[in-house]
């Protein structure tokens, strides 16, 4: 039965691929069709078969159209030849520094019955496929199938060249949640498609597709000039056609191939694959929360942490010890891990892990003053209490600028110095006047007795209802502008940094470094993680920090890591709760009731100075 479906997925392929060519075929034999009709025009003249009246400049005209039309084509050929197909952003794995990954794939092709992959690389992401770089522009130097790779237009050999094979691209995070065994069972069906890829009409196909969506992205950017843009518009809009005339052949096709090779893989690990689909699922979960809960942070500061890998196995360590249904996944830990297959997993997952960086944050291809690796033992100091105390000190900055007052206790020890307590008087709807005595400042309530307090919060909650910021959620009038002003402020650092020349990239980290001469980095980043922070998201972020200064300075806290969480705030060496309720609760709502609750009970003193950066 699986040879079957074998035979069914290849053959489904084998027919799909011929239509794309015979697409092809047909779009050579329009571009043709003048010029066959000027020759018969031009024999039947010659030969007297073909003379009369009006036939001389019949057959004029028809040769200028033939002219021109040739010349287009060989245009639109010759952009489509040169356009370089997309690329996906790759750390390669030299067999040298992985001769064992090597051995173990090929093992898997001889298994399969097809030919192996003719390279490994790596991916920052929880998936794996097969990628046809045979074009020119992807490799140094031409091979021995180089005219197989350009479609038999090269100089006669004396052999018939068969194409090179796909390079195997695997996520990172597999290679070091997995274990040998799983991993093998999950790149089974992967490394089983190598077999309709060595196919010549597929491979044939592949290439006529790739051709015309990489024509169709050149053409589409613009560049040159008016007449430069003309021509690559014709040819553009000549290569729209083509792709959409053979989109769905070629959709058909990679299903065929895709079965096939699925039925192929059913003998090999079988059982072992279903068990490892698990993990590919709690893989991607850790993957995604240690991205935008624990890197994110760090690369906002010019920070790259430089064993994301080796996080993404403690972040799911972490993960099964609080998630009763990700029991016995702790217990594969006992087992050899995929990336025992590499020579210097440190060195790759360095590597990695600044293409992380690049793809989903955008940073510079080589480190530096702005731009430095931090380890994970380094991380709560380095990252989580450079973040608190920069982002504190730009809200005193914005304060400042605003003209609040620095403190409103005229008896401070510092009047000067940066306090917690300037900060949620400024948000408070109503906030009491300074000789108002402390009891009635921290009575839960910030406010005082009688009509007129009573009137203010009335004011206050009218223009609560009528400020709303950016992002739809209620803001109090004072938090509408403070959040305006952050944003303002952050735009022009963030500004500042980017007039900054940028330093050439030499390479990067770790081993080999991402195959940057492969595709075009000019729109980093390609997968932004997160939309740009709406106000009241950074005035959120800006007020917890200050809470978190606050509680280092005054109560003993400490910065932290949480793999699943990020940046945390440590009181007596364990999590304190979350802060994001009761900031909410004064920013949205000037009430910083449940604030100055949670402070008393974390020992935090508002009114004393922090330390800012």
């Amino acid at each position: 039965m699986s040879g079957m479906g074998v035979e069914l997925g290849a053959h489904t392929a084998r027919s799909r691929a011929l239509a794309v060519l015979r697409i092809r075929s047909r779009a050579v034999a329009v571009a043709l069709l003048p010029a066959a009709v000027a020759v018969v025009l031009l024999v039947g003249g010659s030969t007297g078969h073909i003379d009369g009246p009006g036939w001389g400049v019949v057959r004029s005209v028809v040769a200028g159209i033939a002219v021109f039309v040739l010349l287009s084509a060989a245009g639109i050929a010759l952009v489509v030849a040169r356009s370089r197909p997309a690329v996906s952003p790759t750390v390669a794995v030299a067999e040298e520094s992985a001769p064992d990954l090597y051995r173990m794939v090929r093992d898997l092709a001889d298994r399969l019955e097809v030919p192996a992959p003719s390279a490994i690389a790596l991916t920052p992401d929880c998936d794996s496929w097969l990628e046809d770089r045979t074009h020119p522009a992807h490799g140094p130097a031409r091979s021995e199938s180089a005219d197989e790779m350009e479609g038999g237009r090269g100089l006669p050999s004396a052999r018939r060249r068969t194409p090179a094979a796909p390079v195997l691209v695997i996520g990172s995070p597999f290679l070091w949640w997995m274990r040998v065994g799983e991993l093998r069972a999950v790149l089974a069906p992967v490394v089983a498609g190598t077999g309709p890829s060595a196919h010549p009409d597929i491979a044939a196909a592949r290439r006529f597709v790739r051709g015309l969506d990489a024509a169709v992205a050149v053409t589409s950017a613009p560049t040159g000039g008016p007449l430069t843009r003309a021509v690559l518009g014709v040819a553009g809009w000549v290569a729209r056609i083509l792709l959409r005339s053979c989109r769905g052949h070629a959709a058909e096709m990679e299903r065929g191939v895709a079965t096939a090779a699925a039925e192929r893989a059913q003998a090999v690990d079988y059982g072992l694959r279903i068990v490892a689909q698990e993990q590919v699922g709690l893989a991607y979960a850790g993957w995604d929360r240690l991205l935008t809960r624990v890197a994110l942070p760090a690369w906002r500061m010019g920070r790259w942490p430089s064993r994301l890998d080796a996080g993404v196995v403690a972040a799911l360590t972490e993960l099964s010890r609080r998630d009763r249904l990700a029991e016995g996944f702790a217990s594969r830990l006992g087992e050899r891990p995929a990336c025992d297959l590499l020579e210097e997993p440190g060195a790759i997952d360095e590597a990695t892990s600044l293409l992380a960086a690049r793809l989903f944050h955008g940073g510079p291809a080589e480190t530096g003053p702005d731009w430095a690796p931090v380890d994970w033992a380094e991380y709560p100091d380095e990252v989580v209490d450079r973040k608190w105390r920069t982002d504190a000190a730009r809200l005193h900055r914005v304060l400042d600028a605003l003209g609040v007052s620095r403190t409103a206790e005229p008896g401070a020890s510092d009047p000067e110095g940066p306090t917690l307590a300037r900060v949620m008087d400024h948000l408070t709807s109503n906030p009491p006047p300074p000789a108002e005595n402390t009891g009635t400042q921290n009575d839960g309530h910030g406010h005082g007795d009688g009509v007129e307090d009573e009137a203010g919060e009335k004011a206050g909650d009218e223009a609560e209802d009528e400020d709303e910021d950016e992002d739809g959620g209620p803001v109090t009038e004072r938090g509408a502008e403070l959040a305006a002003s952050l944003s303002a402020e952050l735009a022009r650092e963030e500004a500042a940094v980017a007039a900054e020349p940028a330093v050439p990239s030499a390479g990067s980290a770790g081993q080999g470094g991402p195959d940057l001469a492969l595709w075009d980095d000019g729109a980093l980043p390609l997968f932004p993680l997160q939309p740009p922070r709406t106000g009241r998201e950074l005035l959120a972020d800006h007020v917890t920090a200050m809470v978190c200064c606050a509680a280092m300075d005054t109560a003993g806290a400490m910065p932290g890591l949480d793999w699943l969480d990020g940046p945390s705030l440590l009181v007596g060496g364990e999590r304190s709760a979350d802060l994001g309720p009761q900031v909410l609760s004064l920013i949205e709502d000037g009430d910083p009731a449940p604030l100055r609750a949670c402070l008393l009970t974390l020992g935090v003193r508002p009114e004393k100075p922090v330390r800012l950066v």
